[in-house]
């Protein structure tokens, strides 16, 4: 793979983390250095805030509170799902009919609508609070040294953005000239997506007008990028021109809710490892093994270039309500597919909820809440967190540290691996199957276990036996 990265980015990215920004506090001017992007792409910890169900009041101010928190769980980015209202027309509920259709009020004011059914880009949703209510978590993210994106809607908007009616010509629309719901190009059918209206890109007066709205957010609430949802069904060009002109303002941080290399060479830094995360769920139920991992790898390195990042993760917010829990996925062996998340190349991600261990799918369309008490997998967050931040060998940036796979005499079973950078180095040995397994691998010395702070000394030579799903992260003594 080989690394693009042009002068004038990267000039840009150093120049913007040698200017101070100013606050005022208590009437004394404090000058403070902007978070660097490129450092937080190294070590970081990525989180999926669900304000909605985040806590019991569902708000910005009751999030703002828990940013310490997150710091000690080593995130470094915010990823905080749409903050935009909700359009009420063809607004859904949780059974998929439309809420103008159940007749009981009491019942129909239950259903909240989907996040993607944005009908103002430029406003806040006002169940979650105000502008300034969003801001002050801004500032108080960046305070803790965490960068904040926010989820972005450029596929589609609901069926009573003022769009609809002023500007018809922004929307795909059928034969008879009537505003449509996303289709499937193949198919020519409907995705089911019906409480939102398509957008036409081919309108460039459309296009002008999303990027200004997007700008706006960068300009006026300081975030720091965004997560582009269904990023693979808008055209490149767009994000290429839209990145470009938000760079104008600050450097940002991009996200695709997509896999698609030549988003990531169009000014993306990070995408979804969908693929890897379906891997880890068919291992995690005996229907692959190892192979299919090292496969996944190899073939990462022909199709990504050396500064593109992958988003790792056991769940997030679709997997969680559509697909189901850490439990039901992954009963007896998430803490191994979790620590590979933070082990492996890229970035490690935390949906909110799993890092209490939440045993229930969240409901979508309606109010729910996540639960707040700390156990062993908050723990082992901590400490993969802490891990993650600190070493230079799990860097999963633009810089990235080496990987190198460890040969056992069970590659299809046991998977064991070498990160290392700046004469740093870290190992992971895991048993990927429901059977003990004796095994060589090729590491000799002295090492510590750094999950159980223990001395773990292993030979080459000599058999190592590993229980169902045991792991072992291995650092220099």
């Amino acid at each position: 793979m080989k690394k693009i990265i042009t002068i004038l980015s990267l000039f840009a990215v150093v120049i913007s983390c040698k200017e101070k920004v100013k606050k005022e506090e208590n009437n004394v001017i404090v000058e403070k250095e902007p978070i660097a992007v490129t450092e937080v792409m190294e070590d970081g910890v990525i989180y999926e805030a669900n304000i909605r169900q985040y806590s019991p009041e569902g708000t910005f101010n009751a999030f703002t509170k828990d940013i310490p928190v997150l710091k000690k769980l080593g995130v470094k980015v915010i990823w905080v799902m749409p903050i935009n209202p909700i359009s009420k027309i063809k607004r859904k509920a949780t059974d998929g009919q439309f809420t103008s259709d159940i007749k009981d009020e009491e019942e129909r004011k239950k259903y909240l609508g989907s996040y993607y059914s944005v009908s103002d880009y430029k406003a806040i949703n006002p169940e979650f609070g105000t502008f300034d209510d969003f801001k002050n978590m801004v500032t108080t993210a960046h305070d803790n040294g965490i960068l904040v994106i926010v989820d972005w809607v450029p596929n589609h908007t609901g069926w009573d953005h003022p769009w609809i009616t002023d500007h018809p010509e922004y929307y795909t629309q059928n034969e008879q000239g009537e505003i449509i719901d996303p289709i499937n190009p193949e198919t020519g059918e409907s995705w089911g997506w019906t409480d939102v209206a398509d957008l036409n890109y081919d309108n460039e007066e459309m296009r002008k007008e999303m990027i200004s709205d997007m700008k706006f957010w960068v300009e006026k609430a300081d975030i720091d990028g965004f997560r582009m949802d269904v990023a693979h069904k808008v055209p490149v060009d767009f994000f290429n021109t839209a990145i470009k002109e938000m760079k104008t303002v600050k450097p940002v941080f991009m996200l695709a809710e997509a896999e698609q290399p030549d988003l990531l060479q169009n000014g993306f830094d990070m995408q979804y490892g969908w693929e890897v995360h379906h891997i880890f769920n068919e291992i995690a139920k005996g229907e692959a093994n190892v192979t299919k991992f090292d496969d996944y790898m190899v073939k990462l390195d022909t199709i990504l270039e050396a500064d593109d990042i992958n988003m790792n993760f056991v769940t997030n917010h679709d997997e969680n309500s559509w697909n189901g829990t850490l439990l039901e996925r992954m009963p007896n062996n998430k803490e191994v597919f979790t620590a590979l998340t933070y082990l492996m190349p890229g970035m490690p991600l935390i949906y909110s909820g799993q890092e209490y261990d939440m045993a229930h799918r969240l409901r979508f369309f309606e109010k729910d809440t996540i639960p707040k008490t700390k156990g062993e997998y908050f723990a082992l967050l901590e400490k993969l967190g802490e891990l993650k931040n600190s070493n230079s060998a799990l860097n999963g940036g633009k810089k990235a540290a080496n990987y190198t796979r460890i040969q056992t005499s069970k590659n299809e079973a046991v998977l064991a691996f070498k990160r290392e950078k700046n004469s740093e180095t870290v190992y992971f040995i895991a048993n990927l199957t429901d059977i003990e397994q004796n095994v060589t691998v090729s590491i000799t010395g002295d090492f510590t276990d750094y999950i159980s702070s223990t001395d773990f000394n292993i030979n080459e030579e000599k058999s190592l036996t590993l229980a169902p799903w045991e792991y072992h992260i291995l650092t220099a003594k």
